[in-house]
């Protein structure tokens, strides 16, 4: 079923095949005085192309299907922006690990030997810069009109700009903002982590009281607004020195009061090929599209949900497998890091009442002994070492289900249950807030699992961590969950394969952030490389 994701009434199969470059009908006089936002969409269609393929491209590689990109020299499969933000959270971090052996996803996958020509970090680097960029020629475009209404879109990539930006300062940590008013090619100074973090507060700031409180699914609005700056501040000792927790449970606590969500009474739910029309809808706050037949990608969930499918071990088609038949990819496995907080063996596991314990394939079930998976990842290149996810499927929860080569299922980039969690956290950091309050939200999150509740006792930062491990690894956070609480880099805590040891070791300092990619400093002289890293 063609899902009916629309920017502003133009439906997205329409504007995604608009070509970006034909602009120059409106280049004009700003006019359109008596037209709404509607009527100016709608009479000018590439106008809308422009706003959609910005939203496109956090889920897609390029404008003509999953063998194009928008990125000249960049592969329409590897470099997506959702591979990517997979790539550099989950898989450097303790939960997942990819056994493919690639040339750079493996360094990835065992945070080790770390360079600036790893292409894994110059895609996503070169994806936030083209996604920023594009939303600069939106804002352009719409500044030569003067309907009242044309501050909706322009708040709008606005925001795509800065959550853009919000993956710069959180994993490179510096580089130019390049805005609107910058001409088309200006190698600009690098901007700090301070300067982009300033930046980053003020334009949300200012475009949070102007976003509608709900546009349509799929779209920026308030709440999105809200949930970036609850992040920013989030992580603000990390990235501006200061902490600024109690600003964060400010924001969360305004999500979750005015925002309108509520969670999905179904946990599965809201990682199925459905996700968009169940009651998983109302949890998810923004959400990156995927659609079988019009925007269809390598790197949107078909990476996560066919990159952790394999039928040498079990039946892929059961969870939807793209493509079906043998098209599993076998690649990606949790560790005991992520599927020991449920359970210390394959029976502990298998016997929790959790419902997030149950989304992991053990291979219990086998007849072959030589195909059940192993709890100990003792080689993270063995496909039986680790435990394939099966969080992210290509079935509907509801109905049946109809397979085809790419996935349905969209990719919930922010929910509502990270916030409630981003509140508990404040509050068990002694940022103010309510405790009962704060348990409350962690009790609903676990209830809604089967999992036991908790008393305030048990509310303390380090539980945090973990409950966002067991609720939402696998969905690009780990990475700076673990860096908040300094325990990604150093030895003081040790996962499998950290340094490329089965056991874990310890890693250096300046993993905190990733290199800046050759390739860019090459392009702009401006720019300096982090500590640690050589050019």
């Amino acid at each position: 079923m063609m899902k009916t994701f629309k920017i502003h009434g133009i439906g997205l199969g329409l504007i995604l095949l608009l070509s970006i470059g034909c602009t120059d009908d409106l280049n004009t006089e700003p006019k359109g005085k008596d037209k709404n936002l509607e009527q100016l969409l709608a009479e000018q269609p590439t106008l809308a192309g422009l706003v959609s393929q910005v939203y496109g491209s956090l889920a897609l590689s390029g404008p003509s299907g999953p063998g194009s990109t928008n990125v000249p020299g960049d592969d329409p499969g590897e470099s997506p922006f959702l591979r990517g933000i997979i790539n550099l959270q989950d898989f450097t971090a303790d939960g997942m690990k990819n056994r493919w052996g690639d040339n750079g996803l493996d360094q990835l996958t065992t945070a080790t030997d770390w360079t600036n020509n790893n292409k894994f970090f110059g895609y996503l680097y070169n994806r936030i810069y083209y996604t920023a960029t594009q939303a600069n020629g939106v804002i352009n475009q719409m500044n030569l009109y003067n309907i009242s209404s044309k501050d909706q879109i322009i708040s709008e990539m606005r925001f795509l700009r800065a959550l853009a930006y919000y993956y710069l300062i959180d994993c490179f940590g510096k580089g130019p903002l390049l805005l609107e008013t910058d001409a088309p090619g200006t190698l600009k100074a690098e901007s700090t982590r301070a300067e982009i973090f300033d930046f980053l507060e003020s334009e949300l700031l200012d475009i949070e009281p102007k976003l509608p409180m709900y546009i349509g699914y799929g779209q920026a609005n308030r709440s999105t607004a809200r949930m970036l700056l609850a992040k920013l501040y989030l992580n603000a000792e990390v990235y501006r020195g200061t902490n600024r927790y109690a600003d964060a449970m400010t924001y969360a606590k305004k999500v979750i009061d005015e925002g309108g969500y509520s969670l999905a009474p179904n946990f599965g739910s809201l990682f199925q090929a459905d996700n968009d029309r169940t009651s998983a809808k109302n949890e998810i706050i923004y959400a990156l599209i995927a659609d079988s037949q019009v925007s269809q990608s390598y790197g949107n969930t078909t990476y996560l949900i066919n990159g952790s499918l394999n039928d040498i071990t079990m039946n892929a088609n059961d969870y939807g497998n793209p493509g079906g038949g043998t098209n599993a990819w076998g690649g990606h496995r949790a560790t005991k890091a992520w599927y020991g907080l449920f359970g210390n063996s394959t029976a502990a596991l298998e016997a929790s009442n959790d419902a997030r314990a149950q989304l992991f394939w053990t291979g219990s079930s086998n007849e072959d002994p030589a195909k059940r998976h192993n709890y100990e990842m003792n080689d993270y290149k063995a496909w039986i070492d680790g435990f394939p996810s099966t969080k992210f499927r290509n079935t509907n929860f509801i109905g049946t289900t109809t397979i085809a080569s790419f996935a349905n299922t969209d990719f919930p980039l922010f929910r509502l249950a990270d916030v409630y969690l981003i509140y508990a956290e404040c509050v068990a950091r002694g940022a103010g807030g309510s405790v009962s309050e704060a348990v409350g939200y962690v009790n609903d999150i676990r209830t809604r699992s089967n999992a036991t509740t908790i008393t305030a006792g048990d509310l303390t930062p380090d539980f945090v961590l973990e409950e966002r491990a067991r609720e939402l690894n696998f969905e690009g956070h780990r990475r700076t969950d673990l860096i908040r609480y300094g325990k990604f880099t150093g030895g003081s805590y040790l996962w499998p394969w950290k340094g490329g040891v089965k056991d874990g070791t310890s890693i250096p300092a300046h993993y905190n952030l990733f290199p800046i990619p050759l390739k860019a400093i090459q392009a702009n002289p401006n720019l300096t490389q982090n500590p640690g890293y050589t050019n």
